[in-house]
């Protein structure tokens, strides 16, 4: 999943906590968190000024804006690795917190379904036991014999 897709994905899913999100729809949205955040601050200290208890009021509306999808896409994360979405709450422990959910959101997301739904990657099962078979965007062609 490329940059724009990964940002136009988490803006359509603004408030669905239930299905899976790979790394790169992760990662990508934070990279646009990030960049977001320090472009309206640039503006933002441009317009009202440098010092540090002048208003941020741009990246403020900014923050509050990116806040549901922001956690959402957390949540689909963690769903990704089997994890239930309350796990977002460790976040609240200092340091520790944070340093668990990194590694969370950086680990490779289950092979094929999990209780979350299926595999975002495209990989799933075909019915048959424990027989793995990958999906494809491409449609079946019929062959001639």
């Amino acid at each position: 999943m490329d940059f724009a897709t990964a940002v136009r994905t988490c803006f359509q899913k603004f408030v669905t906590f239930s299905g899976r999100a790979q790394r790169s729809e992760f990662w990508y949205f934070v990279l646009f968190n990030l960049i977001g955040s320090f472009a309206l601050g640039l503006i933002d200290a441009l317009l009202f000024g440098w010092a540090s208890d002048d208003p941020q009021v741009l990246n403020a509306i900014f923050s509050l804006v990116m806040f549901l999808p922001s956690l959402s896409v957390a949540v689909r994360r963690l769903h990704d690795t089997d994890r239930s979405g309350w796990w977002w709450w460790i976040i609240l422990i200092p340091l520790i917190g944070w340093i668990i959910l990194i590694i969370w959101y950086a680990t490779k997301g289950t092979d094929g379904p999990n209780r979350f739904g299926p595999d975002p990657l495209g990989g799933g099962w075909d019915g048959d036991d424990d027989a793995f078979v990958a999906r494809s965007s491409v449609p079946p062609v019929q062959r001639r014999d």
